[in-house]
């Protein structure tokens, strides 16, 4: 099978990491109620079997949960694990760099030695730290680095505090739903329109942000609302990236092309948190969309290339 994919939502869950923030803390989040079994061959055999050419591993919910003394020190040993990763697989995969929020100091120190010294090609954040959402006023400094870097910025959501507990696993509704109000607050915290520079990329296809867009847009008939976002609701939602990870239906799909043009999507699977059938779905579902080639071709690998050129050297 031709490797061509590049798979911008794939997790990597270094046996430290497990360890550190606990294997129960992880499955509580997940439809398997497991956390997963993982090693770099594990992604390498199931990306050969769907055509995926470079996985971009991220570190998934919950995020860096330990004690607010390790954390730091965890957020880099995942970073350093992700560039050997890179090293050691030449061409199989790149690397959206955690951060060790809410420590903005660290955070900026950490986003430096990411993006200058382990070059990884972007950063991962979570949809909210303690509660916050990243529209909040104290995540400022760091978006303003990210947007004089022009970086790409890639956000999977975790829980949060204001969830509603139904039972259900986080993954299932909590994820696409704090994804919603992570770009809500990014939206009306004007956060959009003072860091234009920033690539965002979110995930699940931005949870159910197609649906609510034009409900959202109608806030815009409120001054205080408006007057961050001043180029419209519709036009900051248009710009944004999202990848199909656990969407590549028709439901999802179709509702977030009629938002966006298939330029702003990108191939995702997330891998291993969901397992390999759902890879095997997603690149089944991309291809029952009737998509013309090119739009096909730049949704698979195409767009992501554009958007990190690191990739074609390699």
């Amino acid at each position: 099978m031709a490797l061509r994919r590049v798979d911008t939502h794939h997790h990597f869950v270094p046996p430290f990491y497990l360890a550190e923030v606990g294997a129960d803390a992880v499955a509580r989040t997940l439809v398997s109620g497991k956390a997963p079994e993982w090693t770099p061959q594990h992604s390498i055999d199931a990306m050969d079997r769907n055509g995926i050419a470079t996985a971009i591993v991220s570190i998934s919910a919950p995020g860096f949960l330990c004690d607010e003394g390790k954390r730091g020190d965890l957020c880099k040993h995942c970073n350093d694990y992700a560039a050997r990763m890179r090293a050691n697989f030449p061409g199989r995969f790149g690397n959206f760099a955690g951060l060790p929020l809410p420590d903005i100091d660290a955070s900026l120190a950490e986003i430096e030695r990411s993006l200058d010294t382990l070059r990884a090609e972007g950063i991962c954040l979570l949809t909210n730290y303690e509660g916050r959402h990243l529209g909040d006023l104290r995540f400022a400094p760091v978006f303003e680095e990210l947007n004089r870097r022009q970086a790409v910025v890639y956000v999977h959501p975790t829980e949060t505090l204001c969830a509603c507990d139904l039972g259900l696993p986080p993954a299932s509704l909590e994820f696409p739903f704090d994804t919603t109000r992570a770009i809500a607050s990014l939206l009306f915290s004007g956060t959009f329109h003072r860091f234009p520079d920033i690539k965002f990329i979110f995930s699940h296809a931005g949870g159910t942000i197609p649906f609510l867009a034009e409900r959202l847009a109608r806030l815009e008939r409120r001054p205080d609302y408006k007057q961050h976002v001043p180029d419209g609701v519709l036009a900051e939602l248009k710009r944004l990236y999202y990848d199909t990870a656990l969407s590549a239906n028709a439901l999802a799909m179709n509702t977030l092309l009629s938002l966006v043009s298939s330029k702003q999507v990108l191939f995702g699977s997330d891998y291993p948190y969901a397992p390999e059938e759902t890879m095997a779905g997603t690149v089944k579902g991309i291809g029952g969309l009737n998509l013309p080639a090119d739009e096909l071709a730049a949704l698979e690998h195409g767009n992501a290339a554009r958007l990190m050129p690191s990739l074609q050297s390699r």
